[in-house]
């Protein structure tokens, strides 16, 4: 076998560069931290836990900025979800990850896994998920490539899912071609659990066994937290070694063995955590660390599926479907007992020990001697230059764009077939959004419902991330991300309850980069605070680019809202003839990063508008109280391609009209995206105390026809369209563009 390099070797040739380790932070560590030069085995675990992906060194700073607290978030950021108490003793567990770059190289494997990794943050909490999420961005649709790595995508996420036997009720998926060379893969889940039965990634108390529970480690995966953690180019292109390999029904077996073990012998478990990115390092140096404790491990005892592993490949493998528990010293067999029962390895590889070295063994020798906070605590935050972009600044001074529309009923065409607007059923059938029999709404509406069994309660779910906006106005942008989801999670008619976050950005070392991260996550920050949604967990992406091109930033929001009474859930499709319709908010023309500009010029430009947060709010506010009590018969919100979009998707899948007064609006505002509004629909019998209540923030335009045609006067313009020829646009679109022909 080849051997390691010596320290004096690695001082020399400094292969930590490649590991996404600078040359400073190396000498740091080997002058002021250890005192000594690190060997093979310790700078491969420095590099990793240093990385980006897994220290958030560059963007710690940044993050401080975020609510985490208010009344009714149990844990915020820093365990492996956050837990948002919903009344009755009961908690919802949620978090989101990237996967970007595995699913950019093996877009199935790289999804597939990516939502095994995101479920095992759900259980290692105590909760048992029951919903995901996705939020995909890709490429156009005009060549194989992107094709490919869609319905590969799109499979991973399912057939692992699908196995598991957990939900997907919610999602969006978007194409631009900013994200040709570097897919987005976000994933969410969703949980619940007895607030009693909360875990933590803990290890103390001195002998207590660290157990290795789950499937064996190969060298699948190795270095895939610095892999994340690095431009991306053509020459890692087909870097496969970084992806993981997942075993869904594997991951079942855990989840149901942790999941025992947790609420049925709390008295044996002190902490539980997922080996996510760096494998067994991190979760064993993290879990170490919160409990303030030393930790020995002996690798030679670690369940391994191939020959001559080293300790370096040991503790960096990032093979799939594995836990590291912390068990009360005595019950080291009454664990194993239980995961044998499901076929599973559970093997004491280590012990907790008094002070705070971190001491791995392997072939007989020490490999590592490091202190614990060496690898957690000690990491350098690095200072970030930041520059205003000068296509923000150029834009900011020059008039805004404002579209010239002679045929209004073309573009409300044009616009339904749009690859992002159009029907994304072909994509989403393949999830099995029913099993558990517990999903009120699937895919395909504005927010995923599930109900809490044995309850009244619901939950909604959603995920939104525009980066169009956030690249033209980035703290506008990162405000409307944050209504978007609001205004999706209220028209289930569900109280917003907290927030959970991916922040997808390019190299944060180009100034201009880190600016558009900081501007944004201000504007996220300043509307979760407007709308009382603090973020209780998240993920870091950064280095999205390919060969020096940069995605648009694209921070997405994954948001979780309280419905008190499931009954009271409202649909997003027009329900009755003869209800009338109404538009909450008011419309501008924000054209700027709308779908209609990027079908009119093939490009977006220009800037933003800014958002009333607090008058939004209180739109929401009202509404959902006439929501929760029974006054409203539909709701859908407005977003890519405006009202005339959001009009026909109300009507599409019944067999209803609408019969439309806008003649204080042109044609062009009938695609225009001012963010915060929604259309809907209320009952005869309703409409004094709904238009009591929203005063004047909900316009009467109308009402619900049972011709099936959508007629709208406007101002500048007359749409009389049967909602059958439009339905039919809508649907074939996206199916007729993946089956296309270069």
């Amino acid at each position: 076998m080849k051997q390691a390099m010596t320290p004096e070797e690695i001082k020399e040739k400094k292969p930590y560069l490649d590991w996404s380790l600078s040359e400073d932070e190396y000498n740091y560590i080997s002058e002021k931290l250890l005192g000594r030069l690190p060997n093979y085995t310790e700078t491969g675990l420095f590099s990793a836990m240093w990385s980006e992906h897994c220290s958030y060194k560059k963007s710690k700073p940044v993050l401080r900025l975020f609510p985490n607290k208010n009344a009714r978030v149990l844990q915020g950021p820093g365990e492996g979800a956050g837990v948002v108490d919903i009344d009755d003793g009961q908690a919802v567990v949620f978090k989101a990850e990237s996967h970007n770059h595995p699913t950019t190289v093996e877009p199935y494997q790289g999804a597939a896994t990516g939502i095994g990794g995101i479920l095992r943050d759900i259980f290692s909490m105590g909760a048992r998920p029951v919903a995901s999420l996705d939020s995909l961005h890709f490429g156009e649709l005009d060549n194989n490539t992107t094709r490919m790595k869609v319905t590969g995508t799109v499979r991973g996420i399912g057939d692992y899912g699908n196995c598991m036997g957990i939900p997907t009720v919610a999602g969006e998926t978007t194409f631009d071609p900013c994200y040709q060379g570097n897919v987005l893969c976000n994933a969410m889940s969703v949980g619940l659990m007895d607030q009693k039965d909360i875990q933590k990634g803990k290890a103390a108390g001195i002998g207590n066994a660290v157990m290795y529970v789950g499937a064996k480690t190969g060298r699948d995966g190795i270095h895939g937290a610095t892999f994340a953690s690095a431009d991306f180019s053509d020459e890692n292109a087909t870097q496969r070694s970084a992806v993981q390999v997942g075993d869904p029904f594997m991951e079942k077996l855990l989840l149901e063995a942790c999941l025992e073990v947790i609420t049925k012998h709390p008295d044996w478990l002190v902490g539980i955590q997922d080996m996510g990115a760096a494998g067994i390092v991190s979760s064993s140096a993290e879990m170490a660390s919160e409990g303030k404790s030393g930790m020995e491990l002996d690798l030679d005892l670690v369940p391994q599926r191939e020959t001559g592993m080293s300790a370096y490949e040991i503790m960096l493998s990032e093979s799939q479907e594995r836990m590291l528990l912390c068990v009360n010293k005595g019950h080291e067999e009454d664990v194993k007992k239980i995961f044998d029962d499901y076929d599973l390895d559970a093997v004491t590889i280590g012990r907790i020990t008094a002070g705070h070295q971190y001491v791995l063994h392997h072939d007989g020798q020490v490999v590592c001697d490091i202190p614990v906070a060496s690898l957690t605590d000690d990491v350098l935050e690095e200072a970030s230059e930041e520059k205003k972009p000068a296509r923000i600044t150029k834009a900011e001074g020059q008039p805004a764009w404002r579209p010239q529309i002679t045929n209004a009923e073309e573009a409300l065409r044009r616009l339904l077939q749009q690859s992002t607007v159009a029907d994304k059923q072909c994509l989403y059938q393949q999830y099995d959004s029913q099993v558990r029999t517990c999903t009120v709404v699937g895919p395909g509406s504005d927010a995923g419902v599930i109900r809490v069994r044995g309850t009244k309660k619901g939950l909604a779910m959603t995920t939104d991330g525009n980066g169009r906006f956030v690249y033209l106005s980035p703290k506008v942008g990162g405000k409307i991300a944050l209504v978007e989801a609001a205004c999706n999670i209220v028209a289930a008619g569900a109280e917003p309850l907290a927030i959970t976050d991916c922040l997808n950005y390019g190299d944060p070392n180009d100034p201009e980069i880190f600016w558009e991260l900081h501007q944004s996550v201000q504007g996220m920050a300043d509307a979760c605070r407007a709308l009382d949604t603090p973020v209780i967990s998240g993920n870091v992406s950064l280095y999205n680019e390919n060969n020096g091109h940069a995605i648009h930033p694209t921070p997405m929001v994954g948001m979780v809202g309280l419905i008190k009474d499931i009954d009271r859930v409202v649909p997003s499709f027009a329900q009755h003839a003869g209800d009338h319709v109404y538009l909450i908010g008011k419309t501008a023309d924000d054209f700027a990063g709308s779908e209609l500009q990027k079908m009119v010029q093939g490009d977006i430009s220009g800037a933003l508008n800014d958002v009333d947060l607090d008058r939004i709010h209180d739109n929401l506010r009202h509404l959902l109280s006439e929501m929760q009590a029974g006054h409203v018969a539909s709701a859908h919100d407005l977003s890519e391609g405006g009202l005339g979009v959001a009009l026909s998707e109300t009507l599409f899948k019944t067999d209803l009209g609408m019969d439309l007064d806008l003649r204080d609006l042109t044609a062009a505002q009938l695609f225009s995206e001012t963010p915060g509004r929604l259309v809907v629909t209320v009952p005869e019998e309703q409409v004094a105390v709904f238009e009591k209540s929203l005063g004047d923030n909900a316009k009467h335009i109308g009402t619900v026809t049972n011709t099936h045609w959508l007629e709208a006067h406007l101002a500048d313009a007359e749409v009389n369209q049967n909602v059958t020829e439009l339905q039919r646009l809508w649907e074939e679109a996206l199916p007729c563009q993946l089956k296309s022909k270069d």
